[in-house]
């Protein structure tokens, strides 16, 4: 497995921010409304989601302290499983990536044309959309130390605001506002079926420190501490945040809220207080769409490099980026965008689709890399460790939020999957028929001998 070979820029603070960055986006911002209807019990989901989030935190650290190579969740699913589910693992994660991105990016826009009512047109809101996805694409162009540095940037500066809420908001909230337990009218475990992949969706990117690892200095402890870091940060604004918002705005009221977090500053702090939230998710959004533009290149390079991919992925431009990677996939998060700007269906239904289909994409990988390494360590020191604990529950984590994701999503995520296996024989029979003309090229002529 290969790294990068150009000179190593990310440390602590920059591959925790990436952390941050990629899971403090929108479905953070998003989510106390979608959760709403479920009461007090979204606050306990939250906190579970939390425990599961830590625990797959934690097993990916054991990975990266085991193998710190480039590529995160495929590399270490390949080294485990072999080729073809490392394969697998890449392009669902992949598809994970790029599918997200319309999401984050469209949250940008909602606040844009909140603050900013002329853009509320339908075309203004695509150019839009699309604008802050390119301009971040060339900001990731220019190398990983300018997408580290935008992280850090972007990230530390929405923390400030975000964590005023949901410390100092915790003195605003009324306690009335928490009578019912679960109010939706679902029973328990199909309630909280359905909130597992709402609130996965924001836990996403906790194995962001791992995809570039090639890129990180003194990877086998920078790494595991910028993981479990990033998720204890993360958590922490989530739950407490839910808390306040809920605990602010009536239940109706955040029910059908499209910016629950700024409303609940407005309500707390007046105008001056709903326009530094407002801010602060245009930070969310573009650092998350930084960070996740950074893997966007990193995962399939990774796989292209083990000739999974095909090799345009693994063309790395002068400023030591895979290029080529970025941009196919920014293509693919347009076309998103041009489909949703021109179908009929309402932005929540598109949303809803989205959050399912990235949640299921990112999950796979999880329950792989959960158990991965005691495939690795059985092959490195000839004999199988035990499961612990923590690598159980991230397993069975990772399954409850898939069943969670719901059929129309995991039959889409299926079908995603599947189409990826001809993309896979046709890659494998061009590296054999490379091979194979290799030894051809390469092997002595023999002379003819006569009678």
């Amino acid at each position: 497995m290969t790294t990068s070979s150009h000179g190593k820029s990310l440390g602590l603070a920059a591959c925790t921010a990436i952390v941050v960055g990629n899971m403090v986006g929108s479905g953070f911002y998003l989510s106390p409304a979608a959760v709403a209807p479920y009461g007090n019990l979204a606050i306990i989901v939250w906190v579970l989601m939390g425990a599961g989030a830590i625990c797959l935190g934690l097993t990916f650290a054991r990975l990266a302290r085991l193998v710190p190579v480039v590529g995160g969740p495929y590399a270490y699913t390949r080294l485990a499983y072999g080729d073809f589910a490392g394969f697998l693992i890449a392009w669902g994660y992949w598809i994970s990536i790029w599918t997200s991105l319309p999401v984050i990016a469209i949250a940008f826009t909602g606040v844009m044309v909140d603050l900013f009512p002329a853009l509320g047109n339908r075309f203004t809101a695509t150019v839009l959309t699309l604008g802050v996805i390119w301009a971040v694409v060339l900001v990731n162009l220019r190398g990983v130390h300018a997408a580290g540095l935008f992280a850090q940037v972007t990230t530390y500066a929405k923390l400030l605001p975000f964590g005023a809420v949901a410390i100092i908001g915790l003195l605003y909230i009324d306690t009335s506002h928490f009578s019912e337990f679960n109010p939706s009218g679902q029973p328990l475990l199909q309630s909280f079926a359905t909130l597992a992949p709402l609130t996965m969706f924001a836990y996403l990117g906790l194995e962001s420190a791992t995809v570039p690892a090639g890129d990180v200095v003194n990877a086998e402890r920078t790494i595991p501490r910028s993981t479990v870091l990033g998720i204890s940060i993360a958590a922490t604004l989530y739950v407490l945040g839910t808390i306040v918002v809920m605990g602010v705005l009536p239940r109706e009221q955040l029910i059908h809220s499209i910016a629950p977090f700024s409303q609940a500053a407005g309500m707390m702090w007046g105008p001056p207080g709903e326009l530094a939230i407002s801010i602060a998710v245009l930070l969310s959004s573009i650092g998350a769409l930084n960070g996740w533009t950074l893997l966007m290149g990193q995962v399939p390079m990774a796989a292209a490099r083990d000739g999974l991919f095909p090799p345009l992925f693994a063309r790395i431009s002068p400023r030591g980026v895979p290029a080529s990677g970025m941009i196919i996939s920014a293509s693919f998060a347009t076309i998103l965008v041009l489909v949703q700007a021109l179908g009929t269906e309402g932005f929540a239904e598109v949303y809803r689709l989205m959050v399912g289909l990235s949640t299921m994409a990112a999950v796979v990988p999880y329950a792989f890399c959960s158990l991965a390494r005691i495939l690795i360590e059985g092959m490195t020191h000839g004999r199988m460790p035990r499961v612990s604990a923590i690598e159980l529950i991230a397993f069975v984590f990772a399954i409850f939020t898939l069943y969670g994701s719901g059929a129309e999503p995991v039959l889409y995520g299926l079908v995603l999957l599947m189409f990826g296996i001809p993309v896979y024989v046709w890659q494998r029979r061009n590296v054999a028929e490379a091979a194979d003309n290799e030894t051809t090229a390469g092997a002595p002529t023999r002379p003819l001998v006569s009678g």
